[in-house]
């Protein structure tokens, strides 16, 4: 007989080891799913940023831009931490679909309704927190240590994912609400968060391949 599988609860998966998460992930269970993987990919572009900040700082060759990279290291910390909450966000949106799913007749409209901003909403937020690390890493990447550019790149091209994996979650989420405007507008909004995305992707590449 096989043991039935414990889905983690939201507010465990940040705190899995990295061969438990990707267990998790492997496993026959909702949670964690490309949402939450997600939001673990902008924790790691983040903070793959503040190392190569790290390795900036300290260095007599950028002492005059100290203050700078001091607030840019301190912008992509708190991105790690928002990233790490909307990880622990996008399960307990799924917890509260699966709810919404057994609620008897009378409730379950408004469950569902609820359920399914939430499931929107929190993709929507992550968009917004890996563009602001793309530009983040944009400005780190025009004074930084030349030795950490690929590591810079890397974080880049993990913050865009970050918004293309949560293009795909609104775009499913809104195919539920039917053809209305405000499904549409979201789609848009998301396409051009997608296109935003990979152009300070590449600029950011344009930086790394001036020096590799």
């Amino acid at each position: 007989m096989t043991d039935e599988i414990r889905v983690p609860r939201p507010e465990e998966l940040m705190l899995m080891p990295v061969k438990d998460f990707a267990a998790a992930t492997a496993a026959k269970t909702p949670v964690p799913g490309g949402g939450s993987v997600a939001g673990v990919v902008g924790t790691l572009s983040a903070a793959l940023g503040e190392m190569v900040l790290a390795f900036t700082r300290g260095k007599k060759k950028f002492a005059h831009l100290e203050a700078e990279h001091a607030a840019l290291a301190e912008r992509l910390a708190r991105a790690r931490g928002m990233f790490s909450d909307l990880t622990n966000d996008d399960a307990a949106a799924y917890m509260l679909y699966q709810e919404a799913t057994k609620a008897d007749e009378a409730s379950k409209p408004a469950l569902m309704q609820a359920a399914t901003a939430a499931a929107i909403n929190v993709p929507r937020e992550m968009t917004a927190l890996a563009i602001n690390v793309l530009e983040t890493l944009t400005e780190a990447g025009r004074e930084c240590n030349t030795h950490l550019l690929t590591d810079l790149g890397a974080a880049a091209i993990l913050a865009e994912a970050v918004v293309r994996l949560s293009d795909y979650n609104v775009r499913v989420n809104a195919a539920g609400m039917g053809q209305t405007q405000e499904a549409t507008e979201l789609k848009q909004a998301s396409a051009r968060d997608c296109h935003r995305a990979a152009e300070l992707r590449q600029a950011v590449d344009a930086i790394v391949s001036r020096h590799v």
